[in-house]
This record gives structure tokens, sequence and C-alpha cells, in this order.
């Protein structure tokens, strides 16, 4: 399988016009899940799963708005549901977190985050009981590829509460970002750093309703 998801991934650099002898990847994980099997209720499964995609153009700084005049800065939802690729770069010792509360040991220290705090101002959507509900399982399935690849991972509150389908239990990621309770969020955050003396990419490949999340290692 890693084989077939290295092919695919060299293929889309060559794609892109990047001579092969720059990038020649070498995968070091790979995990997918469905995003219409985040949630039983069909209603509340678009909910997790619009704000996962939107999360992912947050982290690329694609978000897209409409052009009408009349609906000028609102997302352009169709465009964010799109298949696509995103990525996240991370150079030798550089850390992400996946959002910007952070706890005192990475102040300083976090070069990447992905640019969302998952409220209503940002367009995120609730399913009538929390906002951004969805972004746990997206920063789950992230953890678990890293922490598959050998990098330095630290998720320090647990996604216990509840189930994320097609991730094992103990890889469950709990992120809150609210201001105000900096603390709390912190704790409730993911932080990943590249301990590799190459460069990491993560690939997030969303095709058929499938998020297929490679950590891929550039020579």
């Amino acid at each position: 399988m890693l084989d077939s998801i290295a092919s695919t991934i060299l293929f889309g650099f060559l794609q892109l016009g990047k001579p092969s002898f720059e990038v020649r990847p070498t995968v070091l994980s790979s995990h997918q899940m469905s995003l219409d099997n985040r949630y039983p209720v069909e209603s509340v499964n678009e909910v997790f799963k619009d704000n996962i995609l939107l999360t992912l153009n947050y982290m690329n700084n694609s978000v897209p708005t409409k052009s009408e005049s009349a609906d000028k800065g609102l997302i352009d939802w169709e465009k964010v549901k799109t298949s696509g690729q995103y990525e996240l770069t991370l150079a030798p010792n550089e850390t992400f977190a996946f959002h910007d509360n952070l706890l005192p040991q990475f102040v300083g220290k976090v070069s990447k985050t992905t640019n969302a705090h998952f409220n209503g101002s940002e367009k995120f959507k609730s399913d009538g009981y929390l906002m951004g509900d969805g972004v746990c399982h997206l920063a789950s399935i992230l953890k678990w590829a890293a922490a598959d690849a050998g990098l330095d991972v630290l998720a320090p509150t647990r996604h216990d509460f509840a189930n994320i389908p097609e991730v094992p239990r103990d890889q469950g990621v709990s992120i809150y970002s609210m201001p105000g309770q900096g603390g709390n969020s912190a704790l409730q955050n993911l932080y990943i750093t590249n301990n590799k003396d190459k460069t990491i990419r993560f690939i997030f490949d969303y095709k058929d309703s499938v998020l297929t999340v490679s950590t891929v290692e550039l020579s």
C-alpha cells in the first residue's frame, strides 16, 4: 500500500513541474478515514465533514469565498467540499501546533498551525451542541500518521469521551480553542515536532469522501 501511495505522491510532485531528483519522497506512514462516517446522524455528519475540510483550507491559506457582490466574504462551501490535496511541511526541528493556544514549553517555538480557531466568526459550523465539531477527528488522524512516522508528538488530552471512527482510540486527540481559556485550550491541542534531519511533509488527499493523510520524508 505504501509503495502505491509513494508512486501517487511522486506523480503529484511531477505534475506540479518539480523535477524528480528534487523530491524522491519516502512514505513513512499513511492512514485514511471516510468523511461520510464521522457520525451516525447524517445532518451532524455533514457538520463534522464541513468543519474538517474548512480546517484544511485554513491550514493552506486557501479558504474560498464567494465573489458575488451580495455574498462577498462568505465561505464558498461548494469549493471547500471539492476534492483536492493539502500539504503541511516541517523542516528539521520545526514544530506544528493545531492552534495557537500553546503550552509554556512551546511558546516561541511553534512556526505553523492550522491558522484556525474553529469558531463562528471563521464560519465553522455547529451541530447544535459544539461549534467546530469534527476538528478532533482531523487532529486524531494527523497524530496517528505523525506517531507512526516516528515524529515527536504530544497530545495532552485524549478524546476518551467519544469514539472517533476508523482511528484507534489511543490516537484520539481532544481539540479546543477558546479566548480567555488559554490554559484549558493549550492542554487540548496537538504538538508535532520534526525530529528528523530531513524535511517532512504531510499530504492530505481528499477524494470520493475519503481523507488520506500520509507522512512523507523528502530527500
